[in-house]
C-alpha cells in the first residue's frame, strides 16, 4: 500500500488556492495543547515540539513492534492553530501579540485513539520530561461549514486575505459566526523566508 500524502490527498482541506472558497470541514482527531501570549517566545516552541514529539511517537510506532489496529503509513499532517485575543487584548484599537488566546494542534488519522494517545504520552515522558507534556489533550474537532484560502507571504500581511475572504461572504450571502479563526502552516517558518510562507486561512460561516 502507497504511503498517504496529505499534500496530494486532501488538496482541497490542505492546500486551496489563493481566491477564497467554502468548504464544509468534517469532524477529525486531533492532538491540541493551548496558550496565551506572545507567539515569538520560548513556551511556544516548546508547545510545538510537545505536538510533534507525540504526532512522531505515534507515526513511529511500529518501528517499536507496536503496529495499531488499523494502522497505515503516512506524512505527520502541519501545524494548525486556532486564535483569539483576550478580552483587553479586544478593547485596544491596535493588536498586541501580548493579548493573543491559541489552541495549536496537529491532525491523527482515524486509527488514533484517546487510548492509544494515552500510551504514547507515557513512552514521550520518559524519553522527554520536560515538555509539556501534560498540557497535551486528544480532542475531536469539527469546523463544518467554513471559508478559507491560501495566504502567500509574511503572516503581517494575513489581513490583506482576510479581506478578501470577508469580501466573498458578503458576495455569497455568508456571515462570519466567530472572532476566532485557524492558520494551518504549510511551510516551516524556520526554514523560510517570510515571502515565501503558505498559510491556509480558514473562519467558521453561515448562510444568511
Amino acid at each position: 500500500m502507497s504511503k498517504f500524502e496529505w499534500r496530494k490527498q486532501l488538496k482541497e482541506l490542505y492546500l486551496p488556492k489563493n481566491q477564497p472558497v467554502i468548504i464544509e470541514v468534517p469532524t477529525m482527531n486531533y492532538l491540541t495543547i493551548e496558550g496565551r501570549g506572545n507567539p515569538n517566545g520560548e513556551r511556544f516552541r516548546e508547545k510545538i515540539e510537545t505536538l510533534y514529539s507525540l504526532s512522531y511517537g505515534i507515526r513511529m510506532l511500529p518501528k517499536k513492534g507496536i503496529t495499531p489496529e488499523g494502522y497505515f503509513e503516512y506524512t505527520v499532517f502541519p501545524l494548525e492553530g486556532v486564535w483569539d485575543l483576550d478580552e483587553e487584548g479586544r478593547k485596544l484599537d491596535y493588536l498586541s501579540k501580548e493579548h493573543f488566546v491559541y489552541k495549536l494542534m496537529i491532525r491523527q488519522p482515524d486509527f488514533v485513539t484517546k487510548e492509544l494517545y494515552d500510551s504514547v504520552l507515557e513512552m514521550v515522558k520518559k524519553k522527554k520530561p520536560d515538555l509539556q507534556l501534560d498540557n497535551s489533550k486528544f480532542e475531536r474537532i469539527g469546523e463544518g461549514l467554513c471559508v478559507q484560502a491560501m495566504h502567500n507571504g509574511s503572516y503581517e500581511t494575513e489581513p490583506q486575505t482576510f479581506a478578501l475572504m470577508e469580501q466573498f461572504c458578503s458576495q455569497n450571502n455568508l456571515k462570519r459566526v466567530e472572532k476566532t479563526h485557524k492558520e494551518i502552516y504549510i511551510t516551516d517558518v524556520r526554514k523560510t523566508a517570510p515571502e515565501k510562507l503558505k498559510t491556509v486561512l480558514r473562519f467558521k460561516v453561515a448562510e444568511i
